[in-house]
């Protein structure tokens, strides 16, 4: 699995004085099962939908599957272009986000062709005897397989400041209309 592409993307993309993910960190947290990734559709009458879906990153591209008759599917059969945010609950709450157009890289009903990468994407979400039988279970539901490139998405990523680091950088610099003193931040 190579990453070079989404990591020099996210170099230099964070908002100034807030901290960002090192290219280790973006490899790390991508990897780490569990993580949600929260994909932004515009469905045909221009309202926007946010889903909370299941992704695997390999080969320097996101991959997400969408079922036939699933509301986000239908919403990019007129717009692929999407945005989404992979984060998690706790701190450092740390962040990646893309906007990019998905690439369909097969269509609902070539699901024999890349069964196993779905089977790879339940697995980091569920126990492997679950994924196994979540997809015999669902086998007879035709699936697309899509990706997000990662090496042309807008890419940013963010975190917590930890111990050390100013923690006024929670914020970006320019949400600031004056930027509290250190010693502010003290109990």
């Amino acid at each position: 699995m190579t990453t070079a592409p989404l990591l020099t993307a996210c170099k230099g993309s964070t908002l100034a004085a807030m901290p960002g993910l090192s290219e280790v960190e973006v490899q790390t947290f991508l990897d780490e099962p569990g993580h949600l990734l929260r994909l932004a559709t515009v469905d045909a009458h221009g309202f926007p939908r946010v889903v909370p879906i299941w992704f695997i990153f390999e080969d320097d591209r996101i991959w997400f599957t969408p079922r036939l008759k699933s509301a986000w599917w239908q919403d990019l059969q007129h717009d692929r272009r999407v945005a989404l945010t992979i984060d998690e609950d706790e701190s450092p709450y740390r962040k990646v986000a893309l906007r990019s157009e998905v690439t369909i890289e097969f269509e609902p009903g070539q699901d024999d062709e890349w069964r196993d990468l779905y089977r790879a994407i339940a697995k980091r979400y569920t126990a492997d005897e679950f994924a196994q039988a979540y997809v015999n279970a669902t086998i007879e539901e035709p699936r697309a397989l899509l990706s997000v490139p990662c090496d042309v998405a807008g890419v940013t990523t963010w975190r917590m400041p930890v111990a050390g680091e100013d923690p006024a950088g929670v914020w970006a610099d320019r949400y600031y209309h004056r930027k509290p003193d250190i010693s502010e931040w003290v109990p």
